[in-house]
């Protein structure tokens, strides 16, 4: 069968990656073209568009930049009705997917979504687009599942991917990492931006200005794939950057600061002790102040309904309270209480196998469409 699927960041296009490769072992016939990144196409999807062209983040910079993603959006229809999947696989990037989900469906394209849209967190009157429109919906978090029902929407609960992600990328060798990475024996604080320019540019000189007292440890950004190290270097100041690295780099870190998204769960699931950052613009907060309706923002807190790890948001998000944060996290019973925290949260997330299940009801779906018999959703 022919696949199109669309991711529009980094989680997204690891995610799909790993969809991509539990596809194809079910799916002799499997034929992938996409709209992602690199994960994607080493996978082996053909790639019509690169997802760093559909980098913005904020109401005002999706704003400024609606040209360019009305653009993308003319092209990649056009590029789906050229390629005839048989099925539309959509991976998060809710704001652009729910309205490819819209148009596919008009044309009788059969529309799978995994990693549900966070309707959750503001706008549930979007769970009507997607019953409208989203033909199987893949939930990744244990409470998505009951959110679902409470609309009569009869969603798949198929466990987190990053587990899955995960698990191939367990081992490090500290030594070799620290060795190729030309640092020495002093523990890491590592920094995790975010991996969009207009989050990065905002947060990352936050934390290199909070962490500058830290003299006895080695300060390290995790550089997102989709930015050079240019891009990085006018806010580093001494400190280091590393690529495609971010789960060994977490590995082997003391404690990390973590701009609020997937990498907190990452970190999480690795535990690492961490503080979680969030910084937009200020039209782009004060609008979002008035449509989210969650008491936070990081996911280790939601899933546990806790305070688990500390957030600091928007004026928050500055040097003093990061460094007096990173302070804490050096304190012995202060790491111990995070750690219950995350074993916790591993045991909220389920099993592995998340990539598996998805594409055998993606597969035994479609099939079920197409009027041919599949046992696999038995």
């Amino acid at each position: 069968m022919k696949y199109y699927l669309i991711a529009g960041e980094a989680s997204g296009d690891l995610h799909a990656s790993n969809l991509i490769k539990a596809l194809k072992l079910i799916d002799n016939d499997a034929d992938f073209r996409a709209m992602g990144g690199e994960a994607m196409k080493e996978a082996g999807a053909i790639l019509s568009k690169h997802y760093s062209e559909m980098s913005f983040m904020g109401f005002v910079e999706v704003l400024q930049n609606f040209g360019t993603i009305r653009r993308t959006f003319d092209f990649i229809k056009k590029d789906i009705q050229t390629f005839d999947p048989t099925a539309v696989v959509l991976i998060d990037f809710s704001g652009f997917n729910l309205r490819i989900a819209k148009w596919a469906h008009e044309q009788g394209i059969m529309i799978h979504y995994y990693i549900a849209p966070q309707v959750w967190a503001s706008r549930s009157s979007r769970v009507e687009k997607i019953r409208a429109y989203v033909d199987h919906l893949y939930v990744t978090l244990p409470f998505e599942l009951e959110f679902y029902r409470k609309y009569h929407y009869e969603a798949n609960f198929v466990g987190h991917p990053l587990i899955d992600a995960m698990a191939s990328n367990r081992e490090v060798d500290t030594n070799q990492f620290l060795g190729d990475n030309q640092l020495g024996d002093r523990k890491i604080i590592a920094l995790l931006p975010g991996s969009r320019k207009q989050e990065i540019s905002r947060i990352l000189p936050e934390l290199i200005k909070a962490t500058k007292d830290f003299t006895d440890f080695d300060i390290v950004v995790a550089g997102a794939p989709s930015q050079t190290l240019s891009f990085y270097e006018p806010y580093l100041n001494g400190s280091k950057i590393i690529f495609g690295k971010t789960q060994q780099l977490l590995r082997v870190a003391h404690l990390a600061v973590v701009t609020s998204g997937t990498a907190t769960l990452e970190t999480a699931l690795i535990g690492t002790p961490q503080v979680v950052v969030y910084k937009t613009s200020p039209i782009s907060y004060a609008i979002g102040k008035r449509i989210v309706t969650l008491k936070y923002i990081s996911l280790v807190n939601l899933i546990l309904d806790r305070t688990a790890v500390q957030e600091l948001i928007q004026n928050e998000c500055n040097p003093k309270k990061i460094k007096t944060a990173i302070s804490k996290l050096l304190d012995r019973t202060v790491r111990e209480r995070m750690t219950q925290d995350y074993n916790e949260l591993v045991k909220a997330l389920g099993d592995s196998g998340a990539s598996e299940r998805t594409a055998k009801a993606i597969y035994a779906n479609t099939r079920k469409l197409l009027g041919q018999a599949s046992d696999l959703l038995d």
